[in-house]
């Protein structure tokens, strides 16, 4: 296991302020690269990715939507975001390199991006139900992003180097890890204004009302059972 600090670090990484400009930068070195239709097609896979994502946060933070057994209050973005930008990441850079290299970056990516995903539980950000769905979410939208990148024919013009692209990326990694965009605040703002409630619901408070709930089913069906006293 590694100490706090570094789970921290790590899961620094797989922030908005990171994944989003790193995502971006790929749809632009896609286009550079004469890529065109796969740089818009990689736009809609990140939208998609997020709009799902947003809507399950929303759904739990405005009507309380969730899944209490297995603790599930919406999908994790750094999960989703990670497992989809960083193994794509790794195969743009490498895009012109023999299969075996391919694969072998892609799970690269893969890798780093379920590890951030795991110190969101470490962190005690996510519950696993939450880490599992969105790792499974970026994974499945990175795999079919990347067969049908590596389905089209290479242009025929040059492309960006691979060492300028994966330089690029590196120093905008850099530049902004641990950088906070309050994602959290907006989406429950934006869930407040749709359900119309005052306070959004909440992990905890979530968990109690099931449980009275449930208690109060169990009373309902004891009295049910036992018949009419009189």
């Amino acid at each position: 296991m590694l100490p706090t600090p570094l789970w921290f670090t790590l899961t620094g990484f797989g922030g908005v302020a990171v994944t989003i400009p790193v995502a971006l930068a790929i749809a632009a070195w896609l286009a550079a690269g004469m890529r065109l239709r796969a740089a818009v097609e990689w736009l809609a896979a990140l939208a998609l990715a997020g709009a799902l994502t947003i809507a399950t946060k929303i759904a739990f933070l405005g009507w309380g939507v969730g899944i209490r057994r297995i603790d599930f209050t919406g999908i994790s973005g750094h999960a989703v975001l990670s497992t989809l930008v960083f193994p794509v990441m790794f195969s743009v850079v490498l895009i012109n390199a023999p299969i075996v290299v391919r694969r072998a970056s892609f799970l690269v990516g893969l890798g780093f991006g379920l590890a951030i995903g795991a110190s969101r539980v470490v962190v005690r950000a996510h519950s696993i139900s939450e880490i599992v769905a969105g790792c499974a979410l970026g994974a499945l939208f990175a795999c079919v992003f990347v067969s049908r990148l590596e389905a089209r024919p290479a242009p025929s013009e040059p492309t960006p180097h691979p060492i300028l692209v994966s330089l690029s990326l590196v120093a905008l990694i850099g530049a902004l890890h641990g950088v906070h965009v309050p994602t959290q605040r907006w989406v429950t703002s934006i869930a407040l204004d749709l359900s119309g409630h005052e306070r959004p619901f909440i992990r905890a408070r979530w968990h109690r009302d099931g449980r009275a709930t449930s208690r109060l089913v169990d009373d309902l069906t004891a009295i049910h059972a036992r018949g009419p006293t009189s």
